[in-house]
């Protein structure tokens, strides 16, 4: 998911994580003279760990707060206040409190490590896609049109082309350390964000220079992770090398 995905979603988990455990334990206040203070405790902790998996750790640890609040409030005695009354009670709502924190923290790392699995897999088939289209014998137009739509899912590019031969303006360029630079004589500028217009990605192989591939971006829009523009390098290498070993006419 890019960054612009987290910023919206980010309100939206936080209001989960308050509202989710409110509306569980008023679900429960039926039955709560029926209930052992132990399972409606237990119950919570399910809507936290709930909140946690599609959320952030903020919106966790707001989930169990709200959790253990609403546990005092319209399941422990006396009802309707915030105060409780029974030592055991009080108990089980420390131990949701951190129970919850916990849970909440593990859920969310448990969930940001399958995605780094999912993303990194994503990664590796992309760069074997080119290697075998390369070993197979496609021709470097069919390694540079593979190359060009994958940096279009990769970066999440409005679109991509690809240019042959020499360099023309002075666009801003993903370098080989994955940042996204503008030189301009001695001047040098870093970004965060996309910039206008067209960036560059250079195709090099051999030590020489073949064209380039022009990405359109989201103007705007956060950078996509550092592993993402590394892995567009690692591509863009790839089809370079690919011009390289069929012997084209190359720039330098």
């Amino acid at each position: 998911m890019s960054g612009y995905w987290f910023r919206l979603r980010d309100p939206v988990a936080l209001a989960a994580g308050l509202v989710a455990p409110f509306l569980v334990a008023l679900a429960l206040v039926p039955f709560r003279t029926d209930l052992s203070s132990t399972n409606a405790a237990l119950i919570l902790v399910v809507a936290v760990v709930a909140v946690a998996s599609t959320g952030t750790r903020a919106a966790g640890a707001l989930a169990a707060l709200s959790a253990a609040a609403w546990f005092d409030f319209f399941l422990t005695e006396p009802y309707q206040r915030f105060a409780i009354t029974d030592g055991n009670d009080v108990e089980t709502a420390i131990l949701l409190l951190i129970v919850g924190l916990i849970v909440s923290q593990l859920a969310v790392r448990a969930r940001r490590l399958q995605a780094v699995v999912v993303t990194d897999t994503a990664h590796m088939s992309s760069l074997r896609g080119t290697a075998r289209l390369a070993e197979d014998g496609g021709s470097p137009d069919a390694v540079v049109e593979y190359v060009r739509r994958e940096l279009v899912g990769l970066l999440g590019l409005r679109g991509c082309r690809f240019e042959y031969g020499t360099l023309m303006g002075n666009l801003p360029r993903v370098e080989h350390g994955g940042g996204l630079w503008l030189r301009h004589g001695n001047r040098i500028t870093e970004y965060a964000d996309w910039p206008e217009g067209e960036t560059e990605l250079r195709a090099v192989g051999g030590g020489h220079y073949y064209g380039r591939f022009l990405l359109e971006p989201h103007p705007g829009r956060p950078l996509p992770s550092e592993e993402a523009r590394l892995v567009a390098v690692a591509l863009a290498a790839q089809a370079g090398a690919a011009l390289d070993s069929a012997g084209l006419p190359h720039q330098g």
